[in-house]
């Protein structure tokens, strides 16, 4: 089965550099660790490719910079790991990963900022293989407003004009972490079909993170794609399950069609070994988020940031076993696993 992640991590988060950094504000693409149990977990989880987060998202450094060299040691990574990664561009790459038995790298920006004010850099970024371009973080940008900014405006005159770039370039529009009014007005402003690659349903956990059921509509209306994460959101308690995930992604397939909804887990394969020393760490960061003003309601120093019976290697599996539990066919699990990813990256990127 093609398992397709359209927001996740590759990261041994138990090797020294890793949980050294894990605490940080920023944890950039040169503190995580792209290992042999990294690859051997990525390969045995069944994964096909995963939507990679690079570039700036927040901190201090420099955005346009810190964003070209961070492609650069992705490339670095993938060259050095040219066995066991591929890049993708399209959908065709997606498709050879599997053939291959590579895990397919798909790169995407959480926050628009490194594009400033020249639209140019989108042709860049494109060039340098980035794929995905998420409009906002939780905060506002010179782009719109993001789910945590109060006055939940729209697109801004800029902003239509960065969609229309994108469009141009053939990059998803992915509007995770949007604000409502941000999110619905760039899918009507998209020549193209839109994404929401990491979400939750925000008619079963009313947070700002989950999108309403007309944002979700509206994307899947437009030929768009939805990715439920496997993240605290999805409970208002902050303690989400197994059982969650598959009840915001029935409540997806209800509302969007089940041609439209995947999965985008925004969490690594590689399971976290010692729960217990890592709330040290969790706590930490989630104090610098709140510091920042760049966290989400919802975050909380006690909550994981992942669903605690549904991560490892054996993820995936589990999910698949619960949707069958819940009576989902094959075709329609197989969909929701990768397949509808693929059908979106064909509609934006090209076959």
């Amino acid at each position: 089965m093609m398992i397709i992640n359209a927001l996740g991590v590759l990261d041994n988060p138990n090797a020294a550099l890793s949980v050294a950094s894990a605490g940080k504000l920023v944890q950039g693409s040169d503190e995580l660790t792209i290992d042999a149990r990294t690859l051997a977990d990525a390969h045995a989880s069944g994964l096909t490719a995963v939507n990679i987060t690079l570039g700036y998202t927040m901190g201090d450094t420099e955005p346009y910079r810190h964003t070209i060299r961070e492609i650069d040691i992705w490339d670095s990574i993938i060259r050095d790991n040219s066995g066991d990664l591929t890049l993708v561009r399209t959908a065709a790459g997606l498709r050879r990963a599997g053939e291959e038995g590579r895990i397919g790298i798909v790169y995407g920006f959480q926050n628009a900022v490194a594009i400033g004010e020249d639209l140019g850099r989108v042709a860049t970024f494109a060039d340098r293989g980035v794929r995905v371009v998420q409009l906002t973080y939780n905060q506002a940008n010179h782009i719109g407003d993001g789910s945590m900014a109060p006055e939940n405006r729209g697109l801004t005159a800029f902003g239509r004009q960065a969609v229309e770039a994108l469009n141009d370039s053939r990059i998803m529009v992915d509007l995770s972490h949007s604000g409502e009014n941000t999110c619905l007005e760039a899918a009507r402003t998209s020549r193209q079909p839109v994404s929401v690659n990491h979400t939750g349903c925000r008619a079963l956990a009313d947070l700002p993170r989950n999108k309403t059921d007309e944002e979700l509509r509206l994307v899947a209306e437009r030929g768009g794609f939805v990715g439920i994460y496997f993240m605290p959101f999805l409970n208002t308690s902050g303690h989400a399950r197994a059982a969650d995930v598959v009840e915001h992604i029935d409540h997806a397939v209800n509302v969007c069609g089940e041609d439209h909804v995947g999965i985008g887990t925004d969490g690594p394969v590689t399971a976290i070994d010692d729960l217990d020393a890592y709330r040290a760490t969790l706590a930490e960061h989630v104090a610098l988020r709140r510091q920042a003003g760049v966290g989400a309601a919802g975050e909380r120093s006690d909550t994981f940031p992942f669903v605690v019976d549904l991560r490892g290697v054996d993820q995936f599996r589990e999910l698949i076993r619960l949707l069958e539990q819940r009576g989902y066919s094959s075709d329609r699990i197989e969909k929701i696993m990768g397949r509808n990813f693929l059908a979106h990256a064909e509609r934006i990127w090209g076959r």
